[in-house]
């Protein structure tokens, strides 16, 4: 796909013959990505529990002890993904990642008891919310800088419609197959359509097809373009106020919300409503976190990333609260609403203060690090929640205790500002 140049360096044969900045034909790569990984996340998996629990005999305990455990161990070899992804590009590690997630899936469906269940959650948050959410999350950031926080908004925007759309794809799967053959259709559907768009469409950075991040010629006079401006590592990183505030910030949704997708159906039929109930709220909290997603990366690129980091814990704060009052649709749409804004905002800061504060270079490694952090607080939401309800029939106290948790982070969250060496 690649011809040479006079120079002796490499024209790309598909880039050069789109007539504009190629970051926007990765930007609905990403996006397919990005939907790919649904089966592998929290809101994917949520619909199947209740097939899987009545099924293989399992409690409430177990399942989330097994979702804690297997995400727990998932989250390990980030910090490897992303040093990986640094060394050898983000399309050589995805296609290994697409391909084992695709398997994965399929063998979830032969899933015969607690262990098997446990292997598979191993594998399907390490290859999904993990490997591909940082490597989909860092291909972006190396195509755009400037125009950082529009990219994600859009890929975002295109992402959080699909939380709306897999679980009633995966329920319509599950009442028409069964729980086995939904997801076995899932993981084949994965590598069918994501390994042509990698092997066809992926390009690893700007740089490869002779352009630089946002489309600017290299001749513009514009030295923010490069990226390179910016290239501290994680000995840096770590010694920064940001860094560690971001980390509680990261872990603490991630733990929270986790636990919210992985109990939904089952918390809204313990106050009387259905499945279906459940997945119309995917709709509209999916439709709230693409529009707040869109309008905070837009945000993004004219504000102080800390007051929308602020702004973003209230709303996720006031949103756990309100889920202890849903009873009725009306009060479910409030609920998907509220904390669909609050985590709309919260991903557009937390895909652009990174390559914001800390530059493209050691971008994979920083990163890493923090995904280690998500991944393995993610991991105790779901068991909190389970323990809870297993303990107490309710889910009410255990989520009252994560609303008020999160308040205090909208505070802190004023102080993520970006390092003096940054500025």
């Amino acid at each position: 796909m690649a011809d040479i140049e006079e120079d002796g360096s490499e024209k790309d044969w598909i880039a050069s013959r789109v007539p504009f900045f190629y970051g926007w034909v990765m930007l609905p790569v990403v996006l397919v990505l990005n939907v790919a990984s649904s089966p592998g996340q929290t809101y994917g998996i949520s619909v199947f529990n209740p097939h899987i629990r009545s099924e293989l005999g399992l409690s409430h305990s177990e399942i989330s002890g097994a979702y804690m455990l297997g995400t727990l161990l998932a989250s390990l070899p980030m910090v490897l993904v992303g040093t990986m992804m640094d060394r050898f590009g983000p399309r050589v590690v995805l296609a290994g990642v697409v391909s084992l997630f695709g398997l994965t899936c399929v063998g979830f469906s032969q899933a015969t008891g607690l262990v098997t269940v446990f292997l598979s959650f191993l594998f399907l948050r390490m290859l999904a919310q993990g490997s591909m959410g940082l490597l989909a999350a860092n291909t972006v950031a190396l195509w755009f800088n400037r125009r950082l926080g529009l990219a994600n908004g859009l890929i975002s925007t295109g992402s959080s419609l699909s939380m709306g759309l897999v679980p009633t794809v995966a329920l319509a799967l599950i009442q028409a197959f069964g729980w086995r053959w939904a997801y076995a259709l899932l993981g084949m559907a994965v590598i069918v359509v994501v390994l042509p768009l990698l092997g066809i469409l992926f390009r690893n950075r700007p740089e490869d097809v002779g352009q630089l991040p946002d489309g600017v010629p290299a001749a513009s006079g514009h030295p923010e373009i490069r990226g390179g401006e910016k290239a501290h590592d994680l000995s840096f990183a770590i010694r920064t106020r940001a860094y560690w505030i971001m980390a509680v910030t990261v872990m603490m949704p991630a733990a929270m919300i986790t636990g919210i997708h992985f109990h939904a159906v089952q918390i809204y039929l313990d106050v009387g409503m259905t499945e279906n109930d459940a997945a119309r709220m995917y709709v509209v909290f999916a439709i709230t976190v693409a529009a707040s997603m869109l309008i905070g990366g837009l945000m993004a690129d004219r504000f102080r990333l800390n007051l929308i980091l602020s702004g973003s814990m209230v709303g996720i704060s006031g949103g756990i609260w309100v889920l202890t009052q849903v009873t009725s649709p009306t009060s479910s749409y409030l609920f998907a609403s509220v904390l669909g804004t609050g985590l709309g905002l919260f991903m557009s800061v937390r895909s652009t203060l990174w390559v914001r504060y800390y530059g493209r270079a050691h971008l994979g490694k920083i990163r890493g690090t923090l995904t280690t952090l998500e991944v393995a607080a993610s991991s105790l939401g779901p068991l909190l929640m389970g323990v809870a309800h297993d303990w107490l029939g309710s889910y009410h106290l255990i989520l009252t205790v994560f609303s008020i948790v999160a308040a205090p982070m909208a505070l802190v969250g004023l102080w993520a500002t970006a390092p003096k060496e940054t500025a």
